[in-house]
């Protein structure tokens, strides 16, 4: 391409063949290419070599000195993969992504954009020193970057005013995006766009304040940001409305969904590890955007592995509960059922049974959707209904593996409950969820899906519902004031109401001042007897096996709540909220 670049120079008469040799020369001994050699030798200006290498490879040379860039352009290629590429996003049009580079010819840095943004590329000429230039302009921070427009002084004034807030944030990467975005912190990130520095302060405050769900709302006028914690909602910040084109930009890019799709619904994924303190710690975020009437609404559920409890002890069963639920997924054959609404903690019930179970005589598999958590030494399989990888298809492909344990995300359909049946009566443990109200109901609900009564009987060893309710904050807990009379009213007897003292925080720093901290689990476990599946035989309502497993010795989700409430570990509120006498 050298020799190629020195006849054009020499048919176009920008240089004589005496310069051309002494740039060749200069080349060989120093290094880089003509062009650059050309430019040392005071032959030729940057911007002359960046027009004539622009008309040799067919692309337009451009003067970046004149471009604005959109901190939403910027934020789609991190600072560490422009500077190593040489490369400049100046424009977005739909899904092309105009870029300004020195080398038009790197197919590498090419589809490495084209890779992590999902957009078309369309590269641009400019010379090396007008490039490194923008590079300094748009990403570097420092006492050198210039000074920002007007209306970046006022994002930067609400970032600032975000971060007093709720805190600067942490060391944040995104590793297995599709870029490897480092936001970094404080007086380090001065020079990121302030839609990248805030959104680095909202998914750091989310993950230090144990956040379940972040809610970013576009409105008319607004933009609203909510954290689910302990599962209230909570709201944190409301930015102005003209970030939200550039924060949900940031985040499609970075769970590689489509930036240019603005119509439809899309679901991806993105890692962050986050680190604070010295410690490091990665936590895995499930993207949802949903188009609203004023934008899409994103809603990030966190996957933090640190507050995940594999320990069965401490998810809230009392002993009785714990030692049949215990038992019953010891079982070498037969199934076992988690029900409850959304949001009641089945998913790590199921994942504490399972690492209790999980050794290496045990073949485990499931099959999931989404994969909320990796569990090492699981075979796990994520459900993707749309190239036809349903639960029915994959636990077919399961029953050839040689499994010993199974473990079914949620029966949805007669099918997927049909083999899962096959399954438990054919020698493997089956571990599911089902959305039922209560333990019993789940034999309603396998019934209204044409699943026969001596199937149900046959196959299914305990069913537990389960709900969670807040804790009571230990720093602030303070004994209510609550007359027997209440407390004989949600369950308890006259003699327990005698002498139970309810707690109630009061609100403090510890609690962000709701008188709560943190959650537990209240458990329903239904250990089907014989005299049980004789009922189920029988065609037995969903009332009369309730009524039948409490004369058993059943204690039901009321029951659960109040021996917390008697242990101060929760509160009346918490639990006539989430039970029923």
């Amino acid at each position: 391409m050298s020799a190629r670049l020195g006849e054009l120079l020499l048919e176009k008469r920008r240089i004589t063949r005496v310069q051309l040799d002494e740039a060749l020369a200069f080349r060989e001994a120093n290094g880089g290419d003509l062009g650059s050699a050309l430019i040392r030798l005071g032959f030729l200006a940057p911007d002359e070599v960046a027009a004539l290498r622009g008309a040799q490879y067919g692309v337009r040379s451009v003067d970046l000195s004149g471009f604005e860039i959109e901190p939403a352009v910027l934020a789609l290629i991190p600072a560490e993969i422009a500077r190593r590429h040489r490369i400049v996003p100046l424009r977005r049009s739909g899904s092309t992504l105009t870029v300004v580079m020195t080398d038009p010819r790197n197919v590498a840095a090419l589809d490495d954009v084209r890779f992590r943004t999902g957009c078309t590329v369309e590269p641009l000429m400019a010379s090396e020193a007008a490039v490194d230039a923008a590079l300094a302009r748009c990403y570097d921070s420092g006492s050198d970057a210039p000074e920002p427009a007007v209306g970046e002084r006022a994002l930067d004034a609400t970032v600032r005013e975000v971060e007093a807030a709720v805190g600067r944030p942490g060391d944040l990467q995104a590793p297995d995006a599709p870029q490897e975005t480092e936001l970094v912190a404080g007086d380090e990130a001065r020079g990121q766009a302030p839609a990248v520095r805030l959104l680095d302060v909202i998914l750091t405050s989310a993950v230090q304040r144990g956040a379940s769900d972040v809610h970013v709302e576009p409105y008319e006028k607004e933009l609203r940001v909510r954290f689910r914690i302990d599962g209230a909602l909570h709201e944190v910040m409301t930015p102005p409305i003209r970030m939200r084109d550039a924060i949900t930009s940031r985040l499609k890019v970075m769970a590689r969904l489509d930036i240019a799709e603005r119509r439809l619904p899309q679901d991806g994924r993105i890692r962050i590890r986050l680190r604070d303190a010295g410690s490091s710690r990665s936590v895995d975020l499930r993207v949802s955007c949903l188009p609203t009437l004023f934008g899409e609404k994103i809603v990030l559920r966190l996957l933090d592995r640190e507050r995940l409890t594999l320990d069965m002890t401490e998810l809230g069963f009392e002993e009785p509960s714990l030692r049949r639920f215990t038992e019953n997924i010891r079982k070498p054959w037969g199934m076992v059922l988690v029900t409850g609404p959304t949001g009641s903690g089945k998913t790590s019930t199921l994942y504490s049974s399972i690492a209790g179970l999980n050794t290496p005589d045990t073949n485990i598999v499931t099959a999931e959707d989404p994969v909320e958590f990796n569990l090492h030494g699981v075979n796990q399989v994520q459900i993707r209904e749309a190239i036809g990888l349903s639960f029915a298809t994959v636990l077919r492909a399961f029953l050839r593996q040689d499994p010993n344990v199974i473990f079914v995300g949620e029966i949805r359909d007669v099918e997927t409950a049909e083999i899962a049946v096959k399954a438990a009566l054919t020698g493997h443990l089956v571990l599911s969820t089902l959305h039922t109200n209560d333990a019993p109901s789940a034999v309603s609900r396998l019934l209204n899906m044409g699943i026969e009564p001596f199937l149900i009987a046959g196959s299914v060893n305990l069913i537990c519902a389960q709900r969670l309710v807040r804790r009571v904050c230990r720093a602030c807990a303070a004994p209510a004031a609550v007359s027997p009379a209440t407390l004989i009213d949600i369950g308890f007897d006259e003699a327990e109401a005698r002498v139970v003292t309810p707690m109630k925080g009061s609100g403090c720093e510890t609690c962000n001042g709701t008188g709560y901290r943190s959650r537990i689990g209240l458990y329903e476990v239904l250990e089907l007897t014989d005299a049980l599946r004789e009922r189920i035989l029988a065609g037995g309502t969903a009332r009369a096996l309730r009524r039948a497993a409490i004369e058993d010795g059943m204690p039901t989700l009321r029951q659960s709540g109040l021996r917390k409430i008697a242990r101060g570990v929760t509160s009346i509120d918490e639990v006539t909220r989430e039970t029923v006498r």
